[in-house]
C-alpha cells in the first residue's frame, strides 16, 4: 500500500535514527516519482530528516533551516501526510518543538513519527527487527559512523 521507500524511511527514522539514510532512500525516490517538485511531500520528509540529522550534530544553524522548512511544507500537505499514515497534526506539534528545541538551545533528542495505521506501523517494525534494530531507540550518540555519516561514508 505504502511505496517501499517510505517504509524504509520510517523504518530508519525510528530504528537505526540513520537520519542521512532516510534523505538517501527518498531522495531516490522522489526524483523517480516527482523529479524536481519541490512541493512534494517526500522533500518535506527529506528535510525533516535532515534536520534531526544537523540537529543531532550541533549544526543548530543548519537544523533551525531545515525545521523552519519542513514547518511550512507540513502545513502546505497535511492531507497527503494523512494519507501516508502520519497523524499531520501530532506531527507538526513534534516539529514545532523541535524548533523550540533548537532555538532554546536544549539540544537534540530522538523522536518518533506519529504514525496512525497499525498495519504501517507494523510493517516497519518488522523491517527494523530484520535489520536488527529496536524500534524507538533513542539515537546512539558516540556511534560517529551515524553521526557525522556525511563524512565518514565511503563512496
Amino acid at each position: 500500500m505504502y511505496p517501499k521507500a517510505f517504509v524504509k524511511y520510517l523504518a530508519h527514522f525510528h530504528g537505526t535514527r540513520d537520519y542521512f539514510e532516510c534523505h538517501e532512500v527518498l531522495e531516490d525516490h522522489w526524483k523517480k516519482t516527482e523529479p524536481g517538485n519541490r512541493r512534494s511531500v517526500w522533500v518535506c520528509l527529506i528535510q525533516l530528516a535532515v534536520s534531526q540529522y544537523h540537529f543531532r550534530r550541533g549544526n543548530s544553524t543548519g537544523a533551525y533551516t531545515l525545521i523552519n522548512r519542513t514547518l511550512e511544507k507540513l502545513k502546505e500537505s497535511q492531507q497527503q501526510i494523512t494519507a501516508l499514515g502520519i497523524q499531520s497534526d501530532l506531527l507538526i506539534q513534534e516539529a514545532l518543538h523541535i524548533k523550540s528545541r533548537i532555538v532554546e538551545q536544549k539540544g537534540y533528542i530522538s523522536i518518533d513519527l506519529p504514525l496512525s495505521d497499525p498495519e504501517l506501523l507494523k510493517e516497519v517494525k518488522q523491517l527494523c527487527l530484520i535489520w536488527g534494530v529496536g524500534y524507538g531507540a533513542s539515537s546512539d550518540l558516540t556511534n560517529l559512523d551515524l553521526i557525522d555519516k556525511h563524512k565518514r561514508r565511503r563512496r
